[in-house]
């Protein structure tokens, strides 16, 4: 055979052992070539190291095994076998015999494409016929410094963003046909990014694509993977970053899936205290095995490199950290110093942000943390795990506590939108409104605002306005940007019709320009990660539940501030105190003239020697540009 071209050679069986093998998809899985002979075919290779036997099956053999057995590669528990019988397209498995002698038909792990469910064979395919053409992009994105641009992420699910009315039991939007929609949409409205749940390949609808059988696989829900090519590269020509959702923390127990792939725990952790979630009934990746780590952090760098995706989510990161996550007392192993860390996880981790960040450094990775661990996105030779940035899930769970009050009872709550502040620079954040907090009977954004329906909508854009004023990156699942009222379900689509109502249609506008007045000004972003770029001017406002706060550039130019007024009472000749002298330029307020400029007065208000003075509506939100002389 011709090793040189695709097949496994003596190096890269070392170097996958060694969890090393960056580029392992290249060789792994189903892949055309040429042998030592002058003929095409088809060379396949799986990891089964506890397997009998293995065999290739599928279209082109009538799924016989007769003439396709695999051969064992030495101790490396790679089975390979070329054949010249499969053809492009057509549908196969692995059937593994056991050493207890049972027979496993098993879809490819290292497959790029699926059939549809509820079929589960993998599909031949080539990834290497996309021509790109979004190199601007590539080369733009290389240098940027992520922390110190704006970022305001879109949160989409593809099947139920949209639906066609095409006859089709799902009317899905293919990869194509979505990428234009999709993105005349998020350009229109001036996000920065999007980021896609669910699209490793998936057999159950209701997971939203988080249990994974599939891991190189865009699911062929949508189309192929060249269509998801066609769909990442259609974003980047129109200035859109693309994040997806990874799922390295578990995957299901199918049975054409990773569970007991060769009749054993092969990618699961044997002990089923380390192995199995209880209450997900899922099981657990074995970071500890080489293998699957190369296997879980080749297919982070596939993403990237293969399919120019520039970021990815990491789901459920707590689970993967804390070995007595979701377990109860005597049913969880500590570490080996009596801990409840995963130290293999950890390393895990601080392998795959650090080969990442040396290979792809215009990729970030965003950690889904729920708790406190402690350097999440610090460097891990800081004894960090490397991440880019965080969920900022504490804010999320107070602000959304906080604006489902009453606004009689928000006097009494005041500190849970304030004490965000006290650990805002201890991570890189990113605050989220995501797709978690509107389903499974907690409501729309819309529908957990308090009072009758226009003062919902009031609600929420002074909400809105207070969390793109705060420091950390943005992210806002789709249809909450115009109230849709219904909970979120990914068997139907989004209430577009709303935007024709004149309640929906003035949310949707009124957060476009939160949109355009983010991206116009540094000081909302620049300075995210540190003290300096934010102010309290009022966190102690408590009976009128009014805030206020600037947001600092590094030059002092077009600083920015905000005040957010959480109660139904206007305040019609309110005060408050500013930085320094100057004009202060009105940039969104629903009552008063855009572009008003109040001049400061030397008059003490909230500790500060100068102030202005304005109407604040009910519900009433400013924002105004000011140069902070006190900045040089």
């Amino acid at each position: 055979m011709n090793r040189d071209k695709v097949f496994l050679t003596e190096g890269d069986r070392y170097l996958f052992g060694m969890g090393t093998h960056y580029e392992i998809y290249e060789k792994m899985g189903a892949h055309k070539a040429v042998n030592e002979d002058g003929v095409e075919g088809y060379y396949f290779a799986v990891w089964a190291p506890r397997a009998a036997a293995v065999y290739v099956v599928g279209d082109f053999n009538n799924w016989r095994s007769d003439g396709f057995e695999m051969t064992r590669l030495g101790s490396s528990g790679i089975f390979e076998l070329f054949t010249d019988a499969p053809k492009d397209g057509d549908c196969y498995k692995y059937l593994i015999l056991t050493k207890d002698g049972r027979s496993l038909y098993k879809a490819d792990p290292y497959a790029n494409y699926a059939q549809l469910r509820p079929d589960t064979a993998s599909r031949i395919t080539d990834l290497n016929s996309y021509v790109w053409k979004d190199d601007a992009w590539i080369s733009k994105t290389e240098s940027r410094e992520y922390w110190k641009s704006p970022m305001a992420i879109y949160e989409v699910q593809l099947g139920s963003w949209k639906k066609k009315n095409d006859g089709t039991e799902d009317g899905f939007y293919t990869y194509r046909e979505m990428a234009v929609e999709l993105a005349a949409y998020v350009k229109e409205m001036g996000y920065t990014h999007i980021e896609l749940m669910g699209i490793a390949e998936y057999p159950y609808d209701g997971s939203w694509g988080y249990q994974v059988t599939g891991y190189y696989a865009p699911t062929s829900r949508y189309g192929t993977p060249t269509d998801f090519m066609y769909f990442v590269d259609y974003m980047h020509q129109k200035g859109i970053g693309v994040i997806l959702d990874w799922v390295p923390a578990h995957f299901p127990r199918d049975a054409h899936g990773l569970a007991e792939f060769d009749g054993t725990c092969t990618y699961e952790y044997a002990d089923p205290r380390k192995g199995e979630h209880p209450d997900w009934g899922t099981k657990v990746f074995d970071y500890g095995k080489t293998e699957v780590s190369n296997f879980l952090i080749a297919n982070a760098l596939f993403w990237v490199e293969k399919f120019h995706v520039d970021g990815l989510r990491v789901d459920a990161v707590a689970s993967m950290l804390y070995l007595d996550y979701g377990r109860t007392n005597g049913n969880w192993v500590p570490n080996k110093y009596g801990g409840n860390g995963n130290l293999e996880a950890m390393e895990f981790f601080r392998h795959l942000n650090s080969i990442m960040n040396i290979r792809n450094p215009r990729a970030i990775t965003i950690a889904e943390e729920s708790t406190a661990w402690p350097g999440i996105t610090a460097g891990p030779d800081n004894g960090g795990l490397g991440f880019s940035f965080k969920w900022n899930m504490g804010w999320m769970h107070d602000f959304l506590e906080y604006m489902k009050l009453d606004p009689l009872f928000r006097k009494n709550n005041h500190h849970k939108m304030t004490f965000a502040s006290s650990y805002a620079y201890s991570e890189n954040y990113i605050l989220v409104l995501s797709h978690d907090e509107v389903v499974h009977l907690k409501c729309s954004m819309l529908n957990k605002m308090p009072g009758l329906f226009d003062d919902k909508f009031a609600n929420l854009k002074v909400g809105y306005t207070f969390m793109m004023g705060h420091p950390g990156k943005k992210l806002l699942f789709m249809g909450q940007d115009f109230g849709q009222i219904n909970e979120w379900n990914e068997k139907v689509g989004l209430d577009w019709h709303l935007l024709n109502e004149p309640q929906h249609n003035s949310l949707h506008t009124y957060f476009k320009e939160l949109l355009t007045i983010y991206k116009k000004y540094k000081a909302n972003y620049e300075y995210d990660q540190y003290p300096e770029g934010f102010e309290w001017i009022n966190a102690d406002d408590m009976d009128r539940s009014i805030y206020s706060f600037v947001r600092n550039s590094s030059d002092g130019k077009d600083c920015l501030l905000y005040v957010c007024n959480f109660t139904p009472v206007a305040r019609d000749d309110y005060r408050v105190g500013v930085p320094c002298s100057g004009k202060y330029t009105l940039l969104l307020n629903e009552k008063l003239e855009k572009g008003t400029a109040i001049k400061a007065v030397k008059s003490e208000c909230d500790g500060k020697e100068y102030s202005i003075s304005f109407a604040l509506p009910a519900y009433g939100t400013a924002i105004f540009k000011f140069n902070n002389k006190n900045i040089s």
